[in-house]
């Protein structure tokens, strides 16, 4: 695996976002930036204009884009690739190679076909490095909290991560993502765990009201600190905040995202090639860049 951040560009704006935001994240980890252009567009040629137009056009965006990049941030190291191979194998190979994958929300709907719901969803449930998802529009202000005037501006100091924790499945890969994310930022980690009861069956003895509410909370708060005591002995400056709430987890984690300048959820491989209903929901409904961890 290479010191590197791989995004995958194919000229579209959305894929320009995501390539903006992926410099300052590679600058803020000390890595290179690889720009990768994926698909079988970037070797073939008709020499018919009506059928090499668009090809021509997605690789003069393509080229745009790498130049954007390279002006906006000079002192990072940025290397380029061009693929002939389809965009999903491409990417999942440069994901291998890679401290992270950072793809687009959207894209052209044509050339590499790279939007949501097809190419970043396809790559993010068979991924096994963490993927994360620029949604369209997002400018390097809103990482950082509102000025005194409730505007956004780089001047301010930057959001804090928020991370979705199961208590049933706590990853060291997720946590530690989270973890060197906010360090990175200097700011704080917000550590959600949301739960529901599971129904009571009519049969069962009866159990007072107060006992059932409460010793279940009490129960996961404590694994919960137990489960954070580590990774705050390791981050002493960080601070770190954990909020227990009842309800379906995207609810909460989609309410906390509206503050936060990165979302980070797990996915587990044993799950197969697929994203549970919590990942899908964040993923198509979160207004910050989400990161998806694939763990054990």
């Amino acid at each position: 695996m290479q010191r590197l951040i791989t995004v995958g560009i194919d000229g579209s704006p959305e894929s320009s976002d995501a390539a903006d935001w992926a410099a300052r994240e590679a600058l803020r980890r000390g890595l290179a930036l690889r720009l990768l252009y994926a698909g079988d567009d970037t070797a073939r040629t008709t020499h018919l204009p009506e059928l090499d137009a668009p090809s021509q056009q997605a690789q003069y965006s393509v080229a745009r884009i790498t130049r954007e990049v390279i002006d906006a941030h000079p002192t990072l190291e940025i290397l380029e690739q061009r693929s002939p191979e389809p965009a999903i194998p491409a990417l999942l190979a440069a994901a291998e190679q890679s401290q992270a994958l950072v793809l687009g929300s959207r894209g052209f709907t044509g050339f590499a076909g790279y939007m949501v719901g097809s190419v970043s969803l396809a790559v993010t449930a068979r991924a096994r490095r963490p993927v994360v998802l620029v949604r369209a529009g997002e400018l390097p202000e809103n990482e950082h909290v509102a000025d005194v005037e409730g505007m956004p501006s780089t001047r301010t100091p930057l959001r804090p991560v928020v991370l979705g924790l199961d208590l049933s499945h706590p990853s060291d890969d997720l946590i530690a993502y989270a973890c060197d994310a906010a360090a990175t930022r200097r700011t704080a980690l917000h550590v959600i765990h949301a739960w529901s009861l599971v129904p009571r069956s009519p049969y069962a003895p009866d159990v007072p009201t107060a006992e059932a509410e409460t010793a279940p909370d009490i129960e996961k708060e404590r694994l919960l600190a137990a489960t954070l005591r580590t990774w705050r002995h390791k981050f002493p400056e960080m601070e770190v905040t954990e909020q227990m709430s009842r309800g379906r987890a995207g609810h909460h984690l989609l309410k906390a995202s509206a503050d936060a300048g990165l979302l980070v959820i797990g996915r587990r491989i044993e799950s197969g090639p697929r994203l549970g209903p919590t990942a899908h929901s964040v993923i198509h409904h979160v207004t910050c860049p989400v990161a998806v961890i694939a763990h054990t």
